[in-house]
Formats: C-alpha cells, sequence, structure tokens
C-alpha cells in the first residue's frame, strides 16, 4: 500500500522476505537514479534474519550456525523479524552529498518516534543508532538501529526499530559489534504492548524529517 506523505512516498510492504525486500531496493534505486521515481520510503517487517554490514568482524555472528545474509551497508551485524518496523528509504541527498548529515536526520526521525510513544531516547557518541541511556534498569541499550549505503547520490538500507519483538534473537550474536550494551524494544521499556502497526503511522509521518531535517 502507498501512503502519501509531505515527504517520501511511503510504501506499506507488509511481512517481506529480506531477499525480495533487497531486489526492490536495487529496482527502486536504479528508477530514482534515472529521475523515473520521486523519493521512496519501503516500510516493512521481516521474517527472522540475520545480515552483516562490510564491518561485521568473525566473532560478531553466531556461533551456532545461524545463517547471516552479508550485504552491502555499513555497519556490523544485526537481526531483523517479526515486532520490528524496518526503513529503507531510497532518496536522493542533496550535492554535495553529506553522508553524516543524513544519519543525524534519520537519528532525529526516531527519536522523535520514540517520544511520541512516551520513550526519551536520543543518540550515544560514537555509536549509531538510537538509545535508551543508562539509568537503574542498566546500561544504555539501542532501540533503533541505523544502516546505510549510498550510490550515485541515493541512500539505501535504511532503519530498524523495536517495537515488540523478541529481544532473545540478539542474545546469538553481538549486535553491530557491541558488547557493552544492552539492545531493548518500545515495548520492554514502556511495559505495555507497541506494536508494528502502532509505530507505522508514526514513522510515515516524520518522513519530512528524511529530506529537510
Amino acid at each position: 500500500m502507498t501512503v502519501t506523505t509531505s515527504g517520501p512516498t511511503a510504501v506499506r510492504a507488509g511481512l517481506l522476505d529480506y531477499q525480495a525486500a533487497w531486489d526492490e531496493q536495487r529496482r527502486l534505486h536504479e528508477a530514482v537514479v534515472a529521475g523515473e521515481q520521486p523519493d521512496t520510503v519501503l516500510l516493512l517487517e521481516h521474517p527472522s534474519v540475520y545480515t552483516a554490514g562490510k564491518r561485521t568482524e568473525p566473532w560478531d555472528r553466531p556461533m551456532d550456525g545461524t545463517p547471516v545474509v552479508d550485504v552491502d551497508r555499513g555497519g556490523k551485524i544485526t537481526w531483523h523479524g517479526p515486532g520490528q518496523l524496518v526503513g529503507y528509504p531510497i532518496l536522493t541527498l542533496p550535492d554535495p552529498v553529506d553522508v553524516v548529515a543524513y544519519v543525524r536526520r534519520v537519528e532525529q526521525l526516531l527519536i522523535d518516534v520514540c517520544a511520541e510513544f512516551g520513550l526519551a531516547a536520543g543518540r550515544v557518541e560514537g555509536r549509531s543508532g538510537v538509545w535508551v541511556p543508562e539509568d537503574d534498569r542498566g546500561p544504555a541499550r539501542k532501540v533503533a538501529a541505523i544502516g546505510i549505503r549510498v550510490a550515485r547520490g541515493v541512500t539505501l538500507h535504511g532503519f530498524s526499530i523495536n517495537c515488540d519483538c523478541d529481544l532473545t534473537y540478539f542474545d546469538r550474536i553481538v549486535p553491530c559489534g557491541i558488547r557493552d550494551a544492552g539492545v531493548t524494544s518500545l515495548t520492554a521499556e514502556l511495559g505495555r504492548p507497541v506494536t508494528v502497526a502502532d509505530v507505522l503511522p508514526a514513522v510515515e509521518r516524520r518522513l519530512s524529517t528524511l529530506v529537510t531535517g
């Protein structure tokens, strides 16, 4: 389903296999580069899958033989699966391309979405993604991850935000290569169910942030 927003076109793709989503990203990327399609954001859930970015170390991977898909985004290994909303923005960046500024805009979108549900989250210096700060419940915990690539001035890959997913999937890996911090979800932090269906429209309302900051 395509949703009109004040920013890029949003496409609700539902539950989509990782490879199928990757194929669609590449198709959209070619179309956006060619000027044949407007900036578009795929919003979806994946069946359970581990994906490894270019900086993944051997010791970050599962030790039990669980399959991992190697991808051409930045970052390290992470998990995608049910209960996690994934966004793949295929956007033309302003020239000259400023990748760091784009990552900051993605982070801001996610921070604002967390705030809408009552969760105070933010950045941690030297680490990508969006974090719940250290408190009496434990060390800093990542609630949303970011891993992107830019080719010919147009973005690929994107972000994920943990809504009500099974966090034990992260126990098999060193998520994003970070050993001294945890992974969390909106549901775990807020003590009430927060589903992908709840978060989807909140993300859609803020897609203009990806373009304008």
